[in-house]
């Protein structure tokens, strides 16, 4: 009688998980609209004080959306004060709406990753977990492996769906 064969282990298939792959950090937002002078415009003065007055602690190892919803033109330098102060103490500042931030921290992630050491390998991203993961970052992610992968799957190694096949 033979063993008991794991077929999805002796397949070579490699799974990646962008669970793995993502930091899972708390989030933050800053709108910047309560520092506008009556909503409309930024005053450089009173904006420095409030950089400097600012608890920037409280965005320890957080990853930080900055953004402005009042319909106004903030200067870039607004902007770039306030990633100078808070730099030291986050886990990365980024310069979009609260919609966008899970999707930007993604990309980070995904386009650190060495693609060549998946080079002519079956890959599969693995799609079901517990945390809620960026569509964007599926997408870069199979963008990145169809250039090297020998095919790119989605789902599990035991119920995979097909996504690239390299001919």
């Amino acid at each position: 009688m033979s063993g008991i064969v794991n077929r999805v282990e002796a397949s070579g298939i490699i799974t990646l998980d962008l669970e793995e792959l993502i930091p899972d950090r708390t989030r933050s937002y800053i709108d910047i609209k309560d520092q506008l002078f009556k909503g409309l415009v930024l005053r450089e003065k009173d904006f420095r004080s409030w950089v400097k007055q600012h608890d920037w602690s409280q965005y320890n190892n957080h990853d930080v959306a900055v953004y402005c919803s009042a319909d106004a033109v903030v200067p870039t330098w607004a902007y770039m004060l306030i990633a100078t102060a808070i730099s030291p103490i986050t886990s990365s500042i980024y310069f979009t709406q609260p919609d966008n931030l899970s999707a930007m921290i993604a990309e980070r992630a995904v386009s650190k990753i060495d693609t060549l050491q998946y080079s002519d390998s079956r890959v599969v991203i693995k799609g079901c977990g517990n945390r809620d993961i960026s569509n964007h970052a599926y997408v870069m992610l199979t963008s990145k492996l169809t250039s090297v992968a020998k095919s790119v799957m989605f789902g599990e190694p035991c119920s995979t769906v097909p996504v690239y096949k390299k001919r």
